[in-house]
């Protein structure tokens, strides 16, 4: 979840006026104090470049077009909704067994009743250094970094100032010393990461990275003073996909990432079955399973691939110390994707690693 404040909409008539009040904290108050957290989604592995931008290319084919909605609290309060769009493509480079992938990151989010919106345009590249002459062993660095905008709605923030003892009066000042409701800045992410596969096989593989987000530590603040700067991320992920016999395959990963005091592990496992009368070019792949946020959410998924398009849903079935009132629930997920090849400067049987 975002650790911005759950704003409350909030009644004229409620006996409960002063308490409600209270409880609603600006969302520009948490942002300048740098108690916020990046977006995350729970289809994380449908977003890589947000994961680390080491990532990017890590895919059988030479394009990738990636695309996360998510919509999150609705039963809470007004739906945290996030965005993603990224797209990637792939080529050798050189005479060796080397490729470089460039990409580009588009990331919208609106958390709130003050509709704290932030965009994000950032593009990556990824270079691929082959360490065995069998292309099956690389290692991966990537730079992601660009534009970050950021808003909120001044009409629509409420504080305690504006209780005037019987109730909520607009007309009262709300008490903040507020001059801008919105500000950019640029915004840097570094990683590294290593695939191989396993005993030579070709389609089984692993991987595992490190990523640095915000490493240039960009001012975070809709307050000129006191200057704040937006906490770096850490980000530990692995993966692991592997056979089970001629149709079937298992895939295993996980996140763990550190920002600030904020502390998020995500991992779980999809089963995966082939269904056709071909098992090296299936009419379709069926792929189901779950993902655990630790102290937060059980996440149930499915996913359906018709090559070269596949479809992804999941839903967040909330386990943390707000579902009791959320009733358990969290956040549903849609993600569409495609993956294809070019005709001419193609990876195709040049690159048997990664494939995930």
């Amino acid at each position: 979840m975002h650790i911005v404040s759950l704003l409350l909409p909030i009644s004229k008539k409620s006996r409960t006026m002063k308490n409600l009040l209270s409880m609603v904290v600006l969302v520009a108050v948490f942002s300048c104090r740098g108690y916020a957290q990046d977006p995350h989604f729970s289809q994380f592995f449908e977003a890589p470049l947000l994961r680390n931008p080491s990532l990017a290319g890590l895919f059988n084919g030479d394009v990738r077009v990636n695309s996360v909605y998510r919509s999150q609290w609705g039963s809470v309060t007004v739906p945290y909704q996030t965005g993603s769009f990224d797209v990637e493509y792939k080529q050798p480079v050189g005479r060796g067994n080397d490729f470089v992938t460039i990409g580009m990151e588009i990331l919208y989010d609106r958390a709130g009743t003050t509709n704290f919106t932030t965009s994000n345009l950032l593009p990556a590249i990824n270079y691929h250094k082959a360490l065995s002459g069998d292309k099956n062993k690389y290692l991966s660095v990537g730079f992601m970094g660009g534009y970050v905008q950021r808003n909120i709605d001044r009409s629509k923030i409420t504080t305690n100032n504006q209780y005037d003892g019987s109730g909520y009066n607009p007309s009262l000042s709300d008490g903040e010393s507020l001059t801008q409701f919105n500000y950019h800045y640029w915004d840097g992410s570094v990683g590294a990461s290593f695939n191989s596969s396993i005993a030579g096989s070709e389609t089984d593989n692993y991987f595992i990275g490190i990523a640095y987000h915000h490493f240039n530590r960009p001012k975070n603040s809709f307050y000129v003073n006191p200057p704040v700067e937006l906490n770096p991320k850490l980000v530990f992920s692995a993966g692991v996909k592997f056979g089970l016999d001629e149709v079937s395959y298992l895939t295993i990963d996980g996140d763990a990432s550190k920002q600030g005091s904020y502390n998020e592990f995500i991992a779980g496992a999809m089963y995966s079955y082939k269904l056709g009368t071909d098992a090296e070019n299936p009419d379709y792949v069926v792929h189901f399973g779950g993902y655990l946020r630790w102290k937060d959410a059980f996440v149930p998924m499915v996913k359906i691939d018709y090559n070269p398009f596949a479809i992804g849903f999941s839903y967040d079935a909330n386990i943390s110390q707000l579902k009791t009132i959320s009733q358990s629930r969290g956040g549903f997920e849609i993600s569409i994707s495609y993956i294809g090849f070019v005709a001419r400067g193609s990876t195709k049987g040049a690159m048997l690693c990664p494939r995930f």
